[in-house]
């Protein structure tokens, strides 16, 4: 049970993401169309490129379409590959026709993006010898820019159904923590150049936000994992720790700020990496991490108190249960309905048959999930033949039982029909008055049929149960509700001196 909650659970988390994903990348796509509409109102506006190379600039045919095909191209192949394609080859379905898919979809984007760029970079045209040496290197850059668009998505989803897998290992085993802060760091950084690769943002930009995720993660898992545990039992230990990140931030501002300035030779990188890293590490890291850490403590200890209360619970019903011994409840059944027969007592000894059934049925039974359909009828029999026992010598109360003999192998959750029979023989029966109790119970494939018919009768003004509500009743509403949803059909009617009860129940 706890298992398919789970996988309820992340089926509900997937189509929550794949919402999240969908809207995202429409309102960036939407964004990047009001951008291009919006720089077109400056026409004067020419690139320095062409003008270099004294060729005329149009916006219309020189920049707008052909931005506008590359950002449609992008948004839709994103759209499909992420949601459709890729996932359907990770599972390996219809393997041969998502492939022609993924085929089509990189020689219509590298096609459409190539044809593109012969506008939007004719500027190019002057640096070779002949226009078809210039236009040949403008469509295998195309072609190139389709290919890693397609490798960056196919990553994306991987990233992703490695986030999945992660978040439904952890519910299992916490070990995979910080696997799933990673995974969840390298697909942040991943999102990002995902998208400066779709604008076409240059390399020191893809690495300086590369080199500013990086020191966030690492301040991230080492105050999670190592920092903040080792200062939480001190006095004040959020200040203590708001020092220390300070410190770490600005020793990692070096070797950062180094690695920017080695791979690019350009000293400003240092400067421009350590003016973002530092923020975002003491402004977001740093609480980030506190955050998470102690909300993890708090559902940590939650769940501590709640198998602590738990096993006292178990405790306490074990205890219970020893106290009851069956085995000493059965024996002195056996005694006296052994005694009843001496006496001649048939009556007597039916009645303590019957309820040592019931006994049985309540203590072993009736703690599965499911049982037999014909084990819970014997128990509904049993509970009807000990209340016309009690009622049988009065001669104004009718007890008529249609109840079907099971020769299937249906499973029913146990005790979910007798609330009915129970409510039925409480407020239908008058020992004063004439009384009917109608019960029928068929099975047609996997689907039950109950219905419970009874008369009503006014408690007196002294009897206890007069103001008690059907406690019953509303129980059994929650457990059809929580076990059978959208598999039954519950019509309770009432009038002033009938009531109606009719169950259908999928049992499939």
């Amino acid at each position: 049970m706890k298992l398919s909650l789970s996988a309820s659970a992340t089926k509900m988390n997937i189509k929550d993401l794949n919402k999240i994903e969908f809207w995202a990348a429409s309102i960036i796509y939407g964004f990047a169309i009001m951008m291009l509409i919006s720089n077109g109102s400056d026409n004067n506006n020419i690139p320095y490129q062409f003008r270099d190379a004294k060729i005329s600039f149009n916006y219309v045919s020189g920049y707008f379409l052909p931005e506008l095909f590359r950002y449609s191209i992008l948004y839709f192949t994103f759209l499909l590959l992420n949601f459709c394609v890729l996932p359907a080859l990770y599972r390996k379905r219809n393997t041969g026709l998502n492939i022609l898919i993924l085929v089509i979809v990189f020689l219509f984007s590298g096609l459409i993006i190539s044809i593109g760029q012969t506008y939007s970079q004719a500027y190019l045209l002057v640096q070779y010898d002949t226009n078809e040496e210039a236009y040949n290197q403008i469509f295998f850059s195309g072609f190139t820019y389709a290919s890693w668009l397609i490798i960056l998505i196919a990553i994306y989803v991987a990233l992703k159904k490695l986030i999945i897998y992660l978040v439904a290992m952890e519910e299992k085993d916490t070990g995979h923590q910080m696997k799933l802060e990673i995974a969840f760091g390298a697909a942040f950084w991943f999102l990002g150049v995902l998208i400066f690769v779709a604008t076409s943002a240059p390399f020191q930009i893809i690495l300086c936000w590369t080199l500013i995720i990086s020191a966030c993660l690492f301040l991230i898992l080492y105050a999670l994992y190592y920092l903040i545990p080792a200062l939480i039992a001190q006095q004040k230990p959020y200040k203590v720790y708001l020092g220390k990140t300070t410190l770490i931030s600005f020793f990692m501002a070096f070797p950062f700020g180094l690695t920017a300035f080695l791979i690019t030779g350009r000293g400003e990188l240092f400067f421009i990496v350590n003016l973002f890293q530092i923020p975002a590490s003491l402004l977001i890291s740093a609480p980030l991490a506190w955050y998470i850490y102690k909300t993890r403590n708090a559902t940590q200890s939650e769940i501590s108190t709640l198998k602590r209360e738990l096993g006292k619970s178990d405790a306490n019903l074990g205890f219970l249960k020893s106290q009851i011994n069956p085995h000493f409840l059965f024996n002195a059944l056996n005694t006296l309905y052994g005694t009843a027969l001496q006496e001649n007592a048939d009556r007597t000894g039916e009645g303590i048959q019957k309820l040592g059934d019931m006994m049985r049925f309540m203590l072993q039974e009736n703690m599965q999930d499911k049982i037999s359909l014909t084990r819970d009828i014997d128990y509904l029999n049993n509970y009807i033949g000990l209340q016309k026992l009690r009622t049988s010598t009065t001669v104004d109360i009718v007890i008529n039982t249609e109840i079907e003999e099971q020769l299937t192998s249906l499973e029913i959750a146990p005790m979910l029909l007798i609330p009915f029979v129970e409510n039925a023989f409480k407020h239908g029966i008058s020992l004063q008055s004439p009384s009917h109790i109608k019960i029928t119970l068929q099975t047609k494939a996997d689907i039950l049929y109950f219905d419970v018919h009874n008369s009503i009768h006014l408690k007196a003004d002294g009897d206890p149960e007069k103001l008690v509500s059907g406690i019953g009743l509303e129980n059994v509403k929650q457990r059809l509700n929580l076990l059978y949803p959208k598999k039954h059909e519950l019509i309770i009617r009432e009038s002033a001196k009938e009531f109606f009860v009719h169950l259908t129940l999928n049992l499939k």
